[in-house]
Formats: structure tokens, C-alpha cells, sequence
């Protein structure tokens, strides 16, 4: 059995353990990362494919003479044409709930440099201008206490009671969406409700073609004016140039995004303008934990072995 890791790059595999993986299949070929002309040629031999990002379209599939599995190093399976690799009998594999831990603790310290705006007083000490302060403190940048504020939780999977739990933590009151199914789950508040009475609302919903950029003009001006804007989920959520439209005008207090519609994003992203305030974005970094990557390469380990074994 011979297999292929096309982007190692995106786990940085030195820093984790790959004994098992390495084990797993008699041969592996490691590449650091694959390009679209690339990729038919280093799958072309390979029994089974492990890729993070590479896309794995109808014809890459269809002209594998030896694919019998392909495991996707992540939870979505957007980049494989599912429907080709059905009708080869290829199983698709993929890991969720790696990210749990990891990610809930990332939220919430881009809810917490929201609140206490500590990033920019921390960037004050550095300029200087502490030092010129006519008083024992700085007061430039207002400060949210979060305790007996309404956190919004938008997606209430694994990720989602996380972080939910996690703000009870910190004394706020959970608001929960009701599903987007449409079934009524007690203890659920709608949507239209959920967006006007937060203070912090948090996005951990996949993405579908339904809520494709839900988070838009009317979602943000239905906000409070106080309030903050959470996504770690997916970038496609949220209308960035909405979102960016409306921090400049003061529409929403502030926002913190570790994605993006598209990624890595073009210089000129409209929310990578300079003149946007209160805004934080980290790259795509929630997950990075060494911890959570060992999980997920654990979980693709775990994968090949089921298939092997069935």
C-alpha cells in the first residue's frame, strides 16, 4: 500500500508525532505542498491521499488508477468532488471535534482583547505613551466588563458548548440560536431575537448555501451598537464588506475574525483596510495548537485503519 501526504505544510509535521502514520502503509511520499499541475502525477501511484487544502476535483479522481481512499486532514470536505470519488467507491474520510479545546480558548481571546482593548493599551506601553501619561493609568479605550452580558451563540455543536461554557465562566448570561433546521429546541431563543439582545455574539455554525454571508447589513444594524462580532467558524458567514462598512460607521462596537472568505487573503481585502476600527484578525490560527494538530493527524491515523480493517 503506498500513500501521499500533499500538503504536509499545514500541519508541520516536525513538531508532531508520526510514528503511527508512518506505519500505517507499507510506502509514503511527503510533500510539503502540492500545486493544481502538480497533483495528478504524485497521486497518480497512491493507494490512499491525504490532503488538507489540495483540491481533489472529477478528473484528478477519475484518472487515479489506484486511489482507494482519500482522507481529508481537516473537518470540511470542500475540495474533493464528492460525487466522482461515489461513483469510483472511494470513501472519503475526514476528522472532526480535533479543534475543541483549542479553539473555544482562541474565542475567547479574541472576546477578551475586545473587551478590555488590552492588545492596544499593551501597544501604548511599547510607543512611549504611557510614559507621557499625566495620571497613574490610561483610560484612551472604553473597556466591557463581560460579567452579566449576553453572549450569543450562533452553531451549538461541540464548539459551541465550549465556548458556551466557557462564558459562564466569566459570569455571562448564554443565549443560544435556535437551529437553523427549523426545529424548536427548549432553552433556544430565535435568531432575530439572539442578534438584538447580545452584547458578544459568536459564530460557530458550518457553513451552508442557506447561511451563506448571513451575517449582513440588515444581521449588523440589528445589533447593539455596544456589541461585538465573533467568527472562527467560516468566512463565508459574513458579508466582509458589510462587516467593514459597518465598524467604520460605528454600526457594532467591534469585531475579531480568524477567517476569511478567502485564504490567505488579497492585500487589498477591504478588512485589511487601515482605517478599520476595533477590528482583530488573526490568520486562520484558532486550530494550531500542537495538541489539536496531533489530534487531527491521530485522526486521519485512526481513518486508514478502519478502512483497512472493514
Amino acid at each position: 500500500m503506498r500513500g501521499v501526504f500533499l500538503d504536509t505544510l499545514t500541519m508541520k509535521l516536525e513538531e508532531l508525532d508520526t510514528s503511527a502514520l508512518e506505519k500505517v502503509l507499507d510506502h509514503w511520499d511527503f510533500f510539503e505542498s502540492t500545486t493544481p499541475d502538480q497533483t495528478a502525477e504524485r497521486i497518480q501511484n497512491a493507494d490512499v491521499v491525504i490532503t488538507n487544502k489540495v483540491v481533489l476535483d472529477r478528473a484528478l479522481i477519475e484518472n487515479a488508477p489506484n486511489l482507494k481512499l482519500i482522507c481529508v486532514c481537516a473537518t470540511g470536505t470542500n475540495n474533493i468532488d464528492l460525487d466522482a470519488a461515489a461513483r469510483k467507491n472511494i470513501p472519503v474520510k475526514n476528522v472532526s471535534g480535533y479543534t475543541g479545546s483549542s479553539l473555544a480558548q482562541h474565542t475567547m481571546a479574541l472576546l477578551l482583547a475586545l473587551a478590555t482593548r488590552w492588545h492596544q493599551y499593551a501597544a501604548d506601553v511599547k510607543n512611549g505613551r504611557w510614559s507621557q501619561s499625566p495620571i497613574f493609568c490610561r483610560l484612551d479605550y472604553p473597556v466591557m466588563e463581560l460579567a452579566g452580558k449576553n453572549l450569543g451563540i450562533i452553531g451549538y455543536g461541540d464548539l459551541g458548548r465550549k465556548v458556551a461554557g466557557l462564558g459562564e465562566a466569566l459570569g455571562m448570561n448564554i443565549l443560544i440560536a435556535q437551529s437553523s433546521t427549523g426545529e424548536e429546541k427548549p432553552g433556544r431563543v430565535a435568531l432575530e431575537k439572539l442578534v438584538s439582545d447580545s452584547d458578544v455574539i459568536s459564530l460557530h455554525c458550518p457553513l451552508t448555501a442557506q447561511n451563506s454571508k448571513m451575517v449582513n447589513s440588515e444581521f449588523l444594524a440589528a445589533m447593539k451598537q455596544s456589541a461585538f462580532l465573533i467568527n472562527t467558524a467560516r468566512g463565508g458567514l459574513v458579508d466582509e464588506t458589510a462587516l467593514a462598512d459597518a465598524l467604520k460607521r460605528g454600526v457594532i462596537a467591534g469585531a475579531a475574525l480568524d477567517v476569511l472568505a478567502v485564504e490567505p487573503p488579497p492585500a487589498d481585502h477591504p478588512l485589511l483596510a487601515q482605517d478599520i476600527p476595533n477590528l482583530i484578525i488573526t490568520p486562520h490560527n484558532a486550530w494550531i495548537s500542537r495538541e489539536s494538530r496531533q489530534r487531527l493527524l491521530d485522526g486521519v491515523v485512526n481513518n486508514i485503519r478502519q478502512w483497512l480493517d472493514a
